[in-house]
C-alpha cells in the first residue's frame, strides 16, 4: 500500500516502483483516514502515515513525507509545506506565499527532502531520505509536478521541475534518490 491521499506523490511512487512489478493500492483508494502530522521531522511523519496504513489495512505500507525547505526562511515551510498550501492544498497559495515571505531576498536557496517509510505489519519500519538542492525563481513556470514543482530550479539545471517532462524529474528527484536507497535495501 501507499499510504497516501496525494494523487501526484502516487503517481510518482507508482511509476518507481512499477518496474519491479509491484502492485499498490492507495490509502485513499481504500477510504482511510489521513493521521494527523504530529511529528517534528520528515522522517517521524513519514514514519506515522507509514505505521496508521499497516494498522487500518494489515497490508506493508510505503509512506512519503516531503517538502521544500527555503535557506532564507529559515527552513519553512520545511514539514509544513502542504498546510502552507491551506485546507484545500492550493499550491498556487502556497508558493505565493513563500514569495511573500522571502520579500525580495537575494538568498533563494532551497531543496526539497522526501523521506520514505517502510512499515510491516508486526512493528517494523524504515525510513530513507532523498534530497535535491536548487533555488527558487518567480513567477512559477511550468504546469507539470505538483506542490512547489513549479518555483524550484534543481541546481545544474535551467528548468523547473513544474517544466520538466516527468522522466526528467524522477531521474533527479528527492523521491527518486529517497526510493535508490530503499530500492538497494529492499528490492534488491
Amino acid at each position: 500500500m501507499i499510504a497516501t491521499h496525494n494523487p501526484g506523490k502516487l503517481v510518482e511512487i507508482e511509476a518507481l516502483v512499477a518496474p519491479f512489478g509491484i502492485a499498490v493500492v492507495s490509502a485513499g483508494a481504500l477510504g482511510l483516514p489521513e493521521p494527523e502530522e504530529t511529528g517534528t521531522s520528515f522522517e517521524a511523519n513519514a514514519e506515522l502515515k507509514a505505521r496508521a496504513a499497516v494498522a487500518a489495512s494489515g497490508l506493508p505500507a510505503l509512506a512519503d513525507d516531503s517538502g521544500i525547505v527555503v535557506h532564507a526562511l529559515d527552513g519553512a515551510p520545511g514539514i509544513y509545506s502542504a498546510r502552507w498550501a491551506g485546507p484545500t492544498r492550493d499550491f498556487a497559495v502556497a508558493m505565493a506565499k513563500v514569495e511573500q515571505e522571502l520579500a525580495g531576498a537575494a538568498d533563494r536557496r532551497a531543496y526539497f527532502v522526501a523521506v520514505l517509510a517502510l512499515a510491516w505489519p508486526g512493528g517494523n519500519a524504515e525510513t530513507w531520505r532523498g534530497e535535491v538542492h536548487g533555488h527558487l525563481v518567480w513567477p512559477p513556470l511550468g504546469d507539470r509536478g505538483f506542490g512547489y514543482d513549479p518555483m524550484f530550479v534543481p541546481a545544474g539545471h535551467t528548468m523547473t521541475f513544474g517544466e520538466m517532462a516527468p522522466a526528467a524529474k524522477h531521474g533527479i528527484s528527492h523521491r527518486a534518490r529517497a526510493f535508490e536507497k530503499f530500492r538497494q535495501a529492499c528490492l534488491e
